[in-house]
């Protein structure tokens, strides 16, 4: 008897992650991790693209957002023990380097002291009550409409990242893309296999839907590649895999490669770091110019475009990363009988962590990641899923090339599609259609989060509808007042989002 109570006595790790009062098991959060992690590693090498075009070292950024990612993602798993990663978000990295910096004509380093003051700002938000104030003033009504916009946007960003779903370049403006393209197929396959095992009744098989479905996709797209290689149907130029057969014309692959074949990816590049951090300080090639750190302040704060481009980026950031603590926080089972976030501050506070040293550390702000569904969805309920992709971030420091193969659309597609659709599945059938007003709003999110590519502008359309319906309809009284406030934010955001563009 001694010997079976002490079998089933839970371990260290246990007790610390409150994992079996959850329902979940390590090895379910460290599967949930590692897949999660992978189907958000492409993360790492588009945001050190798109930073690089500031001008900043790509080398440099891939390692600060792995260091980064890793560290704030161990905060939010150690501290508010919450199932979430974060990382780079994307967006925000593409605003800040060609709207900002090459826009508005700031140097990479004007451009992250702008962003650092921006992370300063919402660092102060998220350490004080006003943020989780606003979480709690959101109503579950619409928690639901936010969570189903989350499942959608997670959904886009699988179609759009595989390929499945193209610019079409004509009045249709997007449209499938041909099935001529192989990864094409092996996405769409990829996916009708994931939805399928979703529904096996046996519960070891539908657990492992997504990491079979994953490693099968890979398996094939490198046969696939590699035969297409060595045949001459696939060329690399200027580092850039491209088709050559001409039913496609030159345009880009997106199947999985064997990291041999590829000469863009590296195994362990720390030159960059001191070229982006701190600004490029410890840099010899990284000045400020002839006035020094004093006169790029100085053209900071007497511009008014960074008074714009500051409030755009805590904003935005603002409700990004609040749409994914409510989604993924209901979805974990981290919703009290209040309807609150439990330890909501604490998780709050890892990525406000993110937003404070991105600039510093030389990468763009910090998000929690809606990928962070896809672990969730696998079972995870603990911050161990967060800590086994907090070290899968650092593990890729070092091999990435052996990552490199898993950033192929065609092969996170899958995982992304099929979850988005679960997750938005699951909170659509809480949404009171017949009630005019919420299927109103929720209609306006739905659409302007697929269309926009963004779960925040689909948020904010949704509730600047939400309150104009409630006020014409005469229930205006029935909206908190910092539901108000935030609508008329978003108004704001979008107005100074114009104003950026024709100044």
């Amino acid at each position: 008897m001694a010997d079976e109570e002490a079998v089933k006595k839970p371990n260290c790790i246990d007790r610390f992650f409150h994992i079996s009062e959850r329902g979940s098991s390590c090895r379910k959060e460290i599967l949930a991790g590692i897949v999660t992690f992978v189907c958000m590693c492409y993360v790492l090498p588009v945001n050190s693209s798109i930073m690089s075009d500031m001008g900043m070292s790509s080398s440099g950024v891939f390692m600060m957002t792995a260091i980064l990612g890793c560290i704030v993602t161990l905060i939010m798993g150690l501290v508010a023990n919450y199932p979430i990663v974060i990382s780079a978000g994307m967006g925000l990295n593409a605003y800040l380097a060609y709207t900002v910096c090459q826009g508005q004509g700031f140097s990479w380093q004007e451009t992250m002291i702008l962003l650092t003051v921006a992370g300063l700002i919402f660092f102060v938000l998220s350490i004080t009550p006003v943020r989780t104030k606003i979480i709690e003033a959101i109503p579950r009504v619409l928690r639901n409409i936010i969570a189903a916009s989350h499942g959608i946007f997670i959904c886009v960003v699988g179609l759009v990242n595989s390929g499945i779903i193209v610019s079409s370049g004509t009045a249709t403006l997007i449209e499938l893309n041909t099935f001529l393209d192989p990864a094409m197929i092996l996405g769409v396959a990829g996916i009708i296999v994931c939805f399928g095992l979703f529904f096996i009744k046996r519960k070891t098989i539908k657990a492992m839907a997504i990491p079979i479905t994953i490693v099968g996709v890979v398996i094939i797209g490198v046969i696939i590649s590699t035969i297409m290689i060595e045949t001459g149907g696939i060329i690399e130029v200027d580092g850039t895999f491209i088709y050559t057969y001409k039913n496609l014309g030159e345009t880009a692959v997106n199947l999985p490669i064997w990291p041999w074949f590829d000469d863009a990816v590296s195994w362990a590049d720390f030159s960059g770091i001191k070229e982006v951090f701190a600004y490029g300080a410890f840099s010899s090639n990284s000045s400020f110019g002839e006035n020094g750190f004093g006169g790029a302040l100085a053209n900071i704060f007497t511009n008014p475009v960074s008074y714009i481009a500051i409030f755009s980026l805590v904003f935005v950031n603002l409700f990004d990363t609040t749409a994914t603590l409510l989604s993924v926080g209901k979805d974990a089972g981290m919703i009290d009988h209040k309807g609150h976030l439990k330890n909501s501050q604490r998780a709050v506070l890892a990525d406000a962590t993110g937003a404070l040293l991105c600039g510093p550390m030389g990468t763009s702000t910090m998000t929690s990641f809606a990928e962070s569904g896809v672990g969730v969805s696998m079972g995870a309920r603990t911050g161990l899923m967060a800590v086994s992709a907090a070290a899968m971030m650092l593990l890729s420091m070092f091999i990435y090339p052996i990552f490199s193969m898993f950033t192929a659309g065609c092969v996170i597609a899958p995982a992304l599609v099929c979850v988005g659709g679960s997750i938005f599945v699951e909170n659509a059938k809480n949404i009171h259609f017949r009630d005019g007003v919420i299927g109103t709003t929720a209609f306006v999110s739905f659409i302007f989060t697929t269309l926009s590519y963004s779960i925040a502008t689909g948020i904010g359309m949704g509730l600047i509808v939400y309150c104009a319906a409630m006020l014409f309809s005469k229930k205006g009284k029935d909206v908190h007042v910092a539901i108000y406030v935030i609508a008329a934010l978003f108004l704001v955001s979008f107005a100074l989002d114009a104003i950026i563009l024709i100044i």
